[in-house]
């Protein structure tokens, strides 16, 4: 549901942006103009909806909460009514529209005020980073209409420039698979208690040596389930448990590369002796966290 709702606030803006830019190159009718508009008064409501899913977990959402899309409804039913052009009674339509989303932005504002410190991290950031992209919207087309902002066709270049943004952030962060963990009944102190005990547990323990680690016996030393430990690492560290373990390996093989102890030993034994079960994943792995490869980084080392 919170994905459903995502999406029917993208189509909202896309629907108002769209607008922008068919208005540069035709000349639109006024009711066209005005459905137009309508996408910011169904944005509003949307993305309000998709924060109480997101960050206040609600289990049932009541249809309810469908009142709010009333003004939309009205708005679209009306299109051919409503003035749009130049004059006092055509701006103060579009005010009414862009009052309308603000109210629904006051209403997400707080949500992340009263939810910061108890939804997860990584899900209140990504929804705070949306509201920030919105706010900065309607201040850019409220500019324009002030005369403040002489673009108008900007809204729309900027709206493409964030669409990627959030789509580059998507792709780039697995933790950001949102409903991952929608069942998890673990709150966000408990999770950052687990994620202290893991790293304790690596650091004492330096489980990472082990190269047939994994998260079932992490879980068995913490007695939780496997599957919070996955939880815990993606929601602190925005990691999965591969890429968390590999970190303090190369760390690891960092400080085996300088130790003198390690001076003539070959690549491979460092690899072994880090935890990884063969070289080319030691290469491998390396080489993206450093931009080196191992002989490169010993190299570099040595000349410093």
């Amino acid at each position: 549901m919170a994905n459903i709702f995502l999406a029917l606030f993208l189509l909202g803006l896309t629907i108002r942006i769209g607008k922008s830019v068919l208005n540069v190159y035709l000349d639109l009718e006024p009711w066209q103009r005005n459905l137009g508009i309508s996408g910011v008064m169904m944005a509003g409501p949307f993305l309000w909806f998709y924060g109480r899913l997101l960050l206040v977990k609600e289990k049932r959402f009541s249809k309810r909460n469908y009142i709010h899309l009333i003004p939309f409804v009205l708005f679209v039913c009306f299109c051919k009514y409503i003035p749009n052009g130049y004059g006092a009674f055509p701006n103060a339509s579009y005010l009414i529209a862009f009052s309308h989303l603000a109210v629904y932005l006051v209403l997400t504002i707080g949500l992340l005020v009263n939810y910061k410190g108890q939804a997860k991290r990584s899900v209140w950031v990504w929804y705070r980073n949306l509201v920030v992209g919105v706010v900065l919207i309607w201040i850019f087309y409220m500019g324009n209409l002030f005369g403040l902002i002489p673009y108008y066709i900007g809204g729309a270049i900027f709206f493409s420039f964030l669409l990627y943004a959030f789509s580059f952030l998507l792709l780039k962060q697995p933790v950001f698979a949102l409903e991952k963990y929608k069942n998890s009944s673990m709150d966000a102190a408990t999770s950052k208690k687990h994620m202290q005990q893991i790293r304790e547990l690596f650091e004492t323990e330096t489980l990472y040596l082990d190269s047939e680690l994994n998260m079932t016996q992490v879980a068995q030393k913490l007695g939780i389930p496997s599957r919070d430990v996955s939880q815990v690492i993606n929601e602190n560290e925005q990691q999965n448990f591969s890429e968390f373990v590999n970190q303090y390996r190369i760390q690891k093989a960092k400080d085996l590369l300088v130790d003198s102890a390690y001076a003539q030993e070959k690549i491979s034994t460092v690899a072994y002796d880090c935890g990884f079960g063969n070289v080319t994943s030691f290469n491998l792995a390396f080489k993206a966290a450093t931009q080196l490869t191992p002989s490169q980084y010993r190299k570099q080392q040595v000349s410093l």
